[in-house]
């Protein structure tokens, strides 16, 4: 299953001429870690977002938090790279997850510009992009497919 579920990501990569391994969509990255637990997922937003809006609920030694920009100011994370290095090795498989699905196509993409050859890009990220009214939640992203999480 688990090698399915990666073929597809990396067809999906090819296809949409990816400058990294592909892109998964959140019910195939949640399946992916439930079916593999070597696959991490890489949660690039700021640590005061999960604080405040919460995090995928998946095993905690799948979880790493490498902020991409930092709070508050929103500058990007010198130290990014450095901080990927102490979680990840080169050839893990690595699903970015962001909020809406920017930074971590940016984190994958620095990500496999470094050798980490396993480079995912979770779509739609945590909260999905925005509705009509500018809300969040509504539209696609890990919770509005259900998936499971923790609140804040």
């Amino acid at each position: 299953m688990s090698n399915d579920i990666l073929d597809a990501g990396r067809a999906r990569g090819r296809h949409d001429n990816l400058p990294y391994a592909g892109a998964l969509t959140p019910q195939e990255s949640h399946a992916l870690l439930l079916a593999d637990p070597r696959v991490k997922l890489i949660d690039v937003r700021t640590d005061a977002e999960r604080d405040w809006i919460g995090k995928p609920a998946i095993a905690p030694e799948q979880q790493f938090a490498v902020q991409w920009n930092l709070y508050p100011g929103g500058a990007r994370n010198p130290d990014f790279l450095q901080q990927l290095e102490q979680v990840a090795g080169k050839d893990d498989v690595l699903l970015f997850l962001c909020r809406g699905a920017v930074r971590s196509k940016g984190a994958a993409k620095l990500a496999a510009e470094n050798g980490y050859v396993n480079s995912f890009d979770v779509l739609e990220g945590f909260e999905g992009g925005k509705d009509a009214n500018g809300h969040r939640n509504n539209v696609d992203g890990w919770r509005k497919a259900g998936l499971p999480w923790i609140g804040a």
